[in-house]
């Protein structure tokens, strides 16, 4: 990842982000300092079945990002093949955080195709925080689904978003 003098480096953190997590933060954050320009890329991802819009996450992430006070990120959207949108916005870094084994196996064979794709655009992985680990929004998602407390795994203002929906959509369980 060679940067030329006057070139910018723009990197993409791709993802759902159904809800932003404390995770995703902490990658935000890990992920903003090796690049010029951080796009946090919200998407759509039609195996998995979103608790918000994809208005409502862009919204969430762009206030999470305003109260993290990162100066070189921005939030875009995007519902296209990640390194077509890539291109698009002239990234030449993709920048995943992996949790555990099963992420590795899954982002490493991902970052394979995305190479064959463009092999300009390099993937880097970023270990979560240990104490942010199994923090996964489906698990957030779940978990409030069935009345538990959230609030390790969100931060302050993302917490009512989250219960709100649950409320609205109806709660499961027997609690």
């Amino acid at each position: 990842m060679e940067k030329l003098i006057g070139e910018k480096r723009i990197g993409i953190y791709p993802g759902t982000f159904d809800p932003i997590t404390l995770g995703h933060q902490d990658i935000i954050r890990r992920g903003s300092k090796l690049v010029d320009e951080l796009i946090i890329g919200v998407t759509t991802n039609p195996s998995k079945d979103p608790m918000f819009t994809p208005e409502e996450r862009m919204q969430m992430v762009v206030r999470e990002v305003e109260a993290l006070g990162i100066e070189n990120v921005r939030v875009v959207g995007f519902n296209a093949l990640l390194i077509k949108f890539a291109q698009k916005v002239g990234a030449t870094v993709i920048i995943r955080g992996l949790r555990a084994v099963a992420d590795f196996e899954y982002e490493y064979q991902m970052a394979g195709m995305n190479q064959q794709l463009d092999p300009g655009i390099e993937t880097v992985f970023l270990m979560a925080d240990v104490s942010l680990q199994p923090i996964a929004s489906k698990l957030v998602k779940e978990i409030a689904q069935f009345g538990g407390d959230i609030s390790r795994f969100v931060s302050a203002a993302v917490c009512p978003d989250v219960i709100a929906r649950v409320d609205r959509q109806g709660r499961k369980g027997d609690y």
